[in-house]
């Protein structure tokens, strides 16, 4: 079947990212005129990887069209581990910053421990990103917590979309701390039943198609087809896979296709971890792009206002 076939419903991260930075709007106007100054996100990035400093230039436009601050620091390839922790605690040190930000990944040759000693340090109340392990501690006990972004941006979705989440079963593939995990823990404390998926499960198609939610983040495109989908399941398809060539494009969304048609404009087109013939057997499904991309960082600068808001309210209490 052809993507432009497809007959699911379209859940639109576009829409909702929209929707959710028009709501934090009024609560940054509230901040400054309280405060006397704009909510501000220290962001770092550390080397020059083309798709991380996209990934900076967005937040920081998403983020100044709102009336928040940023401050962006740079260090080349070479920078040391060092280097890297004194921006990450002068951020935590500042009282004008209230969230902060490592682009991730970093440069291979600070060592391969270095991306999680850096989250460590983090002051987990300016920890944006939830990669924290003392947020991680407090999303898995059901404690007030900044929460990574992509889930926490699937679950606005989800209910922005009146889908029910409670006493439904939903099924993650992947496991990753960034998104498998922490979407798990969600659902989980939406009274979902939860089963999460990975390279070693047996059956994984046969489980997967027990699904009324479907989450698949596992970074291989068109992973998923008909035969993991329940007929009428929410499939919410976290891939982001970049294609170049033009036989794998062709096999995956079929000549005559908008797709097709923008690979052979550009050369290259974005394909997610659900095969487009999904489209037809699915009740709802998210786009790629414009599913949950736009949630990340949406949700990012919702926590960004949170972590705000809750540094503005301790200060006043002490």
């Amino acid at each position: 079947m052809k993507l432009d076939d497809a007959t699911a419903r379209v859940l639109s991260g576009t829409k909702v990212a929209t929707e959710i930075r028009e709501g934090l709007r009024p609560r940054v106007e509230t901040f400054c005129r309280a405060a006397g100054r704009a909510p501000m996100l220290g962001l770092l990035l550390v080397g020059a990887d083309p798709g991380s400093q996209i990934y900076v230039r967005n937040k920081i436009k998403a983020s100044e069209g709102l009336g928040m601050a940023t401050d962006l620091r740079r260090l080349p390839e070479t920078a040391s581990f060092d280097d890297v922790l004194d921006i990450v605690r002068s951020f935590n040190a500042s009282a004008a910053h209230d969230g902060i930000l490592v682009q991730s990944p970093l440069p291979v040759g600070l060592g391969a421990e270095a991306e999680q000693k850096i989250f460590d340090a983090i002051d987990p109340d300016k920890d944006v990103d939830g990669f924290h392990p003392v947020n991680v501690g407090r999303l898995v006990q059901k404690r007030p917590a900044l929460t990574p972004c992509t889930p926490l941006g699937i679950i606005e979705l989800l209910d922005r979309a009146q889908i029910e989440i409670s006493g439904k079963r939903a099924v993650v593939i992947g496991r990753s701390d960034i998104v498998g995990k922490p979407i798990a823990m969600l659902l989980l404390h939406r009274n979902a039943t939860v089963t999460v998926c990975h390279s070693k499960t047996v059956a994984l198609a046969r489980v997967a198609s027990t699904a009324d939610i479907l989450v698949v983040a596992v970074g291989v495109p068109a992973f998923v087809t008909r035969a993991f989908v329940k007929p009428g399941a929410t499939v919410i398809d976290v891939g982001t896979n970049p294609l170049t060539d033009r036989d794998r494009v062709e096999m995956i969304f079929g000549e005559g296709t908008m797709k097709m048609a923008a690979f052979e404009k550009r050369g290259t087109v974005l394909s997610g971890d659900v095969h487009p013939e999904v489209g037809s057997v699915a009740g709802a499904l998210t786009p790629v792009p414009g599913g949950v991309g736009p949630l990340t960082i949406a949700m990012l600068l919702s926590n960004t206002v949170r972590a705000a808001e809750d540094r503005l309210s301790s200060d006043r209490r002490t």
